[in-house]
C-alpha cells in the first residue's frame, strides 16, 4: 500500500492532471482535495482531450474510485456538465463520489467574485471569476451551504437559506448596490434541482477513504493550483483561497498526515503563471513568446495566455521544503527541443541594494525588486518526444534535469516529454516504488 500526494510546485498549470492520470493506473482511489472549478486539469486519452475542473483526473479508469473531498468547493452546474460529458463519451461515472461536507458555490458567489475583481481596477488579483474566493469566504465566515445541507428537511433548508439570503443581500446593498438581489424561493428551487442531480454521488467520503485505508488500498491525492498560489505560502495576496500545498491534502480529505507515504511535486521544465503577481524569471521577449507558443500556454479555465519564464530554482527549493517533497515530476521537457541555450534562476538579487539571496521572500516588495541570477546550460537539437528511457535522453537534457534535482535537493521520479500518457519517462513509480534511476544529487550520474 502507498498513499501518494501529487501537488503543484510552481504557480499552477504544471501538468498535475497528466501525472495524476498516469499514476492512477496503480491507484485504487483518487481524491481531489481542494480548489474548485477555478482549476483546469487537462488529460489526453487517445484522441480525446478532457478538461476537468472538478472531477478527479483518475476518472478515465473505470475501476478507480474517484472522490471529491470536503476541501473542494462545488459549482453543481459545472460538475454536472463534466459528468454528462464523460457519459456522452462512453465513460462510466459510477466510480465518482462527492463529499457531503464540501461547500457549494451558490449563484451569487460568481457575480460577487466578478464585481469584487472589477472594483479593484488596476490592482486586480487576477481571479478566474468563478466564485471560488467568495465561496471560501463564506465557508470560513460560517455563512456557507454544504452539499449535505441540500438533503435536510425542507423547512430546515429554507430557514438556513433565509439566513444566508438576509446576510448576502445586506452585504450587496452596502457594497455592490447594482448587483441583483436573490430570494429564498429562487435559491430553494436551485437547491432542489441540484439535490436531485447530485444525490447519486453524495456520500461521507471520509468514511469511504478510511475504509479503503483499512483494506490496504493505494490512495492518490490530487491537488489543484500550485504551491506559490497557496493562501498561506504563496505570493499573497496574488493567491488562491485554499491551501494548495501538501497539507491541504490532509485537511481536504480527512486523512491524517501519518498516513501519507510520498509527496510528488509537479514542475514544468520552465515556469509559467496566469494572472497578476510577481514573477522574477518572467521573459517578456521572443524566448518567452516561443515557450508560450510551443508549450501551448493558455489557461484551461480562462483561456488567458500564461506568462512564461525560465525555471526558478528558488521557488522550486521553497516548494520542496513546504510540501516535504520526496520526488519531482518534470513536465514539458519537449518544449526545449531545438533551443541552443537554457537558463535556470538559482538566486535573486535586490535591484535596489545589489544584495544577493537564495531564499524565497514572504513580502511582496522583496519579490517585486528581485532580479534573477542565472546559470546557463546548453540545449539540444532533435526531439525528446519519443524517448522513454532516461539514459536515452540527450546528455544536455540529462544534465539539465540533474541540476534541477541538485538545486531542489529532491530526486526526479518522472519526466514528461509530451501530452500523451505514454509520453513519459518513469524513473520511479511512487506508488509501487519499483526503482529509482535518477537518485539524490550526490548519487547522480550524467
Amino acid at each position: 500500500m502507498a498513499n501518494v500526494v501529487v501537488v503543484g510546485a510552481q504557480w499552477g498549470d504544471e501538468g498535475k492532471a497528466k501525472i495524476t492520470d498516469l499514476l492512477a493506473a496503480e491507484a485504487d482511489v483518487v481524491i481531489r482535495c481542494q480548489g474548485g472549478c477555478n482549476a483546469g486539469h487537462t488529460v489526453t486519452h487517445g484522441s480525446e482531450v478532457f478538461k476537468f475542473h472538478l472531477v478527479p483526473s483518475g476518472m478515465l479508469y473505470g475501476d478507480t474510485l474517484c472522490l471529491i473531498g470536503n476541501g473542494t468547493v462545488i459549482n453543481p452546474e459545472v460538475l454536472m456538465h463534466e459528468i454528462q460529458e464523460l457519459r456522452e463519451k462512453g465513460f462510466s461515472t459510477d466510480n465518482l463520489k462527492l463529499s457531503d461536507r464540501a461547500h457549494l458555490t451558490l449563484p451569487f458567489h460568481t457575480s460577487l467574485d466578478q464585481a469584487q475583481e472589477s472594483a479593484m481596477a488596476d490592482k486586480k488579483i487576477g481571479t478566474t471569476g468563478r466564485g471560488i474566493g467568495p465561496t471560501y469566504m463564506d465557508k470560513v465566515g460560517r455563512h456557507g451551504l454544504r452539499v449535505g445541507d441540500l438533503f435536510d428537511q425542507e423547512l430546515i433548508l429554507k430557514e438556513r437559506l433565509s439566513q444566508i439570503v438576509a446576510h448576502k443581500n445586506d452585504f450587496m446593498e452596502k457594497c455592490y448596490p447594482d448587483l441583483p438581489r436573490f430570494t429564498v424561493e429562487a435559491l430553494l428551487s436551485w437547491c432542489q434541482e441540484y439535490r436531485d442531480k447530485l444525490a447519486p454521488f453524495v456520500t461521507d467520503t471520509v468514511a469511504v477513504a478510511h475504509a479503503a485505508l483499512a483494506e490496504g488500498k493505494n490512495i492518490l491525492f490530487e491537488g489543484a493550483q500550485g504551491t506559490l498560489l497557496d493562501v498561506d505560502y504563496g505570493t499573497y495576496p496574488f493567491v488562491t483561497s485554499s491551501n494548495a500545498t501538501a497539507g491541504g491534502a490532509c485537511t481536504g480529505s480527512g486523512i491524517g498526515p501519518t498516513r501519507i507515504d510520498r509527496v510528488i511535486g509537479v514542475m514544468k521544465a520552465y515556469t509559467t503563471r496566469v494572472g497578476e503577481g510577481p514573477f522574477p524569471t518572467e521573459l517578456k521577449d521572443a524566448t518567452g513568446k516561443h515557450l508560450g507558443d510551443i508549450g501551448q500556454e493558455f489557461g484551461t479555465t480562462t483561456g488567458r495566455a500564461r506568462r512564461c519564464g525560465w525555471f526558478d530554482a528558488v521557488i522550486a527549493k521553497y516548494s520542496a521544503q513546504v510540501n516535504g517533497l520526496d520526488g519531482l515530476a518534470i513536465t514539458k521537457l519537449d518544449v526545449f527541443d531545438g533551443m541552443s541555450e537554457l537558463k535556470i534562476g538559482v538566486a535573486y538579487k535586490n535591484r535596489l541594494t545589489g544584495e544577493q539571496f537564495n531564499h524565497f521572500p514572504s513580502q511582496l516588495d522583496a519579490l517585486k525588486n528581485a532580479e534573477p541570477v542565472y546559470e546557463s546550460w546548453p540545449g539540444w537539437q532533435g526531439s525528446v518526444k519519443d524517448i522513454r528511457r532516461f539514459e536515452d535522453l540527450p546528455v544536455e537534457a540529462r544534465q539539465y534535469l540533474e541540476r534541477i534535482a541538485e538545486l531542489t535537493g529532491c530526486p526526479v521520479s518522472i519526466v514528461s516529454v509530451g501530452p500523451e500518457r505514454n509520453q513519459t519517462i518513469l524513473l520511479e513509480n511512487p506508488i509501487t516504488a519499483s526503482k529509482r534511476i535518477l537518485q539524490a544529487p550526490q548519487k547522480m550520474n550524467a
